[in-house]
């Protein structure tokens, strides 16, 4: 069996276990069966992990939850190096490289002496010409596919904003948010499911474009939400286990009083 692989640098080390669960011979045969398809989801999920430790500002769990993404990417690496794609240090080296080419007022000639707003729209540009490098001319060219719906949305919106696709004024995407919500209650009532999922999409689609009106992220915005909506159900539950019961032997009139009463106490 082989040893532990020990190396002065951590991240040698960490690469070097990584070789040695893929080793056809020596490894783990579940790390030996992956692909970039069955890791995606791992990864994905671990992002949300860093998400939600910077969101309850759990520095410890942080720390770690970092680490399991940088797993990540160094497995997807390690996938790619086996495949002989390129490895880890090409990872690095490209994003070095993109760092340096996107931040020409830090390590290039231009002045630092600008504004965060132009210097956003001098970062677009330079994604912008990133991707007609990579023929991707489309004004939507680029954004992920498996971006979360609404931050996929947000900016597909952002996109097209850029050229002018764009209500001017964020009363009127309240408006259309309320033609919106007509249409779907309309569907609803007498309409077929997959129209209604297409209504509700609608809605949901320009509830994302209110947000990036507001500069509101969506994604924080509800899972801000969720927690509020965890920790008051949580105080009716524990209201109803003090005088012995469940929520399901309470009923929604007393359940919606104990929530006012939580929301009351600053939950």
């Amino acid at each position: 069996m082989p040893h532990a692989p020990d190396h002065d640098s951590p991240t040698e080390r960490l690469l070097a276990i990584m070789r040695a669960l893929r080793d056809p011979e020596s490894g783990c045969p579940w790390d030996i069966e992956q692909d970039f398809a069955t890791i995606a989801p791992y990864t994905i999920e671990e992002a949300y992990e860093v998400a939600d430790a910077i969101e309850r500002e759990a520095w410890d769990d942080l720390r770690g939850e970092l680490g399991d993404l940088l797993l990540q990417v160094v497995f997807h690496a390690q996938i790619a190096a086996d495949r002989g794609l390129f490895d880890f240090d090409d990872v690095a080296r490209d994003v070095g490289q993109k760092m340096l080419d996107r931040h020409p007022h830090v390590f290039g000639n231009e002045s630092r002496d600008k504004s965060a707003e132009q210097q956003t729209r001098d970062w677009e540009a330079i994604k912008a010409a990133e991707r007609a490098a990579k023929a991707q001319t489309g004004t939507l060219d680029g954004v992920a596919v498996g971006l979360p719906a609404l931050l996929r949305a947000m900016k597909l919106q952002k996109r097209a904003a850029r050229i002018g696709f764009d209500w001017p004024e964020t009363a009127q995407v309240v408006d259309k948010i309320a033609e919106e919500a007509a249409e779907l209650r309309e569907a609803a009532g007498s309409l077929p499911q997959e129209k209604i999922e297409e209504e509700m999409g609608d809605l949901l689609f320009v509830m994302a474009n209110l947000a990036r009106h507001l500069e509101v992220d969506p994604e924080t915005a509800l899972r801000r939400a969720n927690a509020k909506f965890t920790r008051r159900f949580e105080w009716i539950e524990a209201a109803l286990a003090r005088d012995g019961r469940r929520p399901e032997e309470s009923d929604l009139e007393e359940m919606d009083t104990l929530w006012n009463a939580a929301k009351a106490e600053g939950l």
